[in-house]
């Protein structure tokens, strides 16, 4: 699997580049197609970052990143 550094990360968060990534637990997901990702944001959270503190706060368990393919591995 690829390794992308944060900054490669933080382009894209749906406004720098089409792409828009989120990581959870060192693993980079794309999540450019999902509805609940348009623009980048999904409630108070922003795409381009890790997550992985962030979903001790979600409504939802870790499962949620079933859904989603991944493409690299945070550096």
């Amino acid at each position: 699997m690829k390794v992308y550094t944060k900054q490669q990360l933080a382009l894209r968060n749906g406004q720098d580049k089409p792409e828009i990534w989120i990581a959870y637990r060192g693993i980079i997901y794309e999540v450019t197609h999902s509805r609940l990702w348009k623009s980048g944001k999904h409630y108070e959270h922003w795409a381009g970052q890790d997550l992985t503190e962030e979903l001790l706060d979600a409504p939802h368990s870790e499962k949620v990143f079933e859904r989603f393919s991944p493409i690299g591995r945070l550096e």
